[in-house]
């Protein structure tokens, strides 16, 4: 069975990434911060895979350098490791970058783009990795400076990877605006019911896995309109 990573799997893109590759046979290692929704999660995938599915919880925190090593190891008794899906994010705060604390961009910066190098660091098996992007990225949104240039460096970071590296196929997978935890953290009190569901965009992200294109930025919209290149 192939093997795969998914950090932050107990929530949106995450998880439904999980439940969708369980079910076409992959052994997957997960986390989320929050343990008891993680193990809900687990539940579903295991219910979700054929027989001899395994999947393996380990909750944590993608920043902490210990919790990373012990899922890389955890991962390793699965087999090699075909997939990693850097998909656990924070949002951090949302002031104007003039009035940003540091302390917490650099909070911000240590889960979304450090973690995701570290756990490749730790991988020296792996086929494909999926950094998952942000239109805040590549756009300029007023009061999402913190969290968008965050993204905008694991865009960088994985290109230089993919130049570095290639062997891998290295993709920063955009997967627009979604119905999630987190968007609604960035819009309290907003009805975001006209976001489409963390499900509409699996099989954009599922193309990536299945046909392995060039490495590069991909935009779900993109995939799901049958653009590649």
């Amino acid at each position: 069975m192939p093997v795969g990573i998914i950090t932050g799997a107990s929530r949106g893109l995450g998880r439904v990434t999980a439940l969708a590759l369980a079910a076409r046979g992959w052994d997957l290692v997960v986390d989320g911060r929050d343990a008891a929704a993680l193990d809900r999660a687990v539940a579903e995938f295991r219910s979700r895979g054929g027989p001899g599915t395994q999947v393996l919880a380990v909750p944590g925190d993608v920043g902490e350098p210990s919790h990373r090593a012990t899922l890389a190891r955890v991962a390793r008794t699965l087999g090699p490791v075909d997939l990693l899906v850097n998909n656990a994010s924070t949002l951090g705060p949302m002031p104007p970058l003039a009035d940003y604390p540091l302390h917490r961009l650099a909070s911000v910066l240590a889960v979304n783009v450090l973690a995701p190098l570290g756990l490749i660091q730790l991988l020296d098996s792996v086929d494909t990795v999926i950094n998952v992007s942000s239109d805040a990225a590549v756009e300029a949104y007023p009061n999402w400076g913190g969290y968008g240039a965050s993204k905008a460096a694991l865009d960088h970071l994985s290109a230089v990877l993919a130049v570095e590296r290639a062997d891998l196929r290295v993709y920063a997978f955009d997967p627009g605006d979604m119905r999630t935890a987190m968007h609604q953290e960035a819009f309290p009190g907003e009805d975001i019911s006209d976001r489409p569901e963390p499900e509409t965009v699996v099989p954009a992200l599922l193309r990536l896995v299945s046909e392995r294109p060039p490495s590069g930025r991909y935009r779900a919209s993109d995939l799901l309109a049958g653009v590649t290149a």
